[in-house]
């Protein structure tokens, strides 16, 4: 899993880049030229691709931990192993479930603040205090991306700890395998 996660959380993260450096190259979304209006768009549709694309990283990620959870508990109860193998890839899955959780209410966050930054939208907020809306669309974005790199390291350091708790489950089921004289692949 780490191989394939590595290269989705690369994507996911230029993915989100490309629509922020589209965001910040629009000098100023209420000019009515058709150049302007099409960075907009640009930008638009890109944050939304690459929100959608994030949001399918982190749900890789969950449900690689539930195949992996189900899995390791009906092998630890066939071959009667050790529980703490189980509640080991149990705590890793429930620690790493709230940080998906959030980068995802981020993802939701920032878009939201883009819906009322736009200034075609129905939405539009004024701002907070000297901070007009753009810039606190473009501070939650940016707050958005380095989150998504913190949480895009911790899967990766849980789903390598994940590996090697899979990996002492097979060693453990080829153990008993062999001395029950069951076949065993490779």
């Amino acid at each position: 899993m780490v191989r394939i996660f590595l290269p989705l959380a690369f994507l996911s993260t230029a993915s989100l880049l490309v629509a922020m450096g589209l965001g910040i190259a629009i000098d100023d979304p209420k000019v009515r030229l058709a150049a302007v209006q099409a960075g907009v768009q640009y930008h638009f549709l890109s944050a939304l691709a690459a929100m959608v694309f994030a949001t399918l990283v982190h749900a890789i990620v969950l449900t690689y931990f539930m195949g992996t959870g189900r899995w390791i508990e009906e092998t630890s109860q066939a071959y009667r192993l050790d529980a703490s193998l189980y509640l080991q890839s149990k705590a890793i899955k429930y620690r790493t479930i709230p940080l998906i959780v959030a980068c995802f209410a981020m993802l939701l966050t920032t878009g939201a603040l883009g819906a009322c930054a736009d200034p075609a939208s129905p939405m539009q907020a004024r701002g907070w205090g000297t901070l007009s809306a753009s810039t606190i669309h473009l501070i939650a974005a940016l707050a958005t991306i380095f989150v998504n790199l913190f949480v895009n390291r911790l899967e990766f350091l849980a789903l390598e700890q994940n590996g090697e708790v899979v990996d002492r489950v097979l060693a453990e089921v080829r153990r008993i395998r062999i001395e029950n004289g069951l076949a065993v692949d490779g």
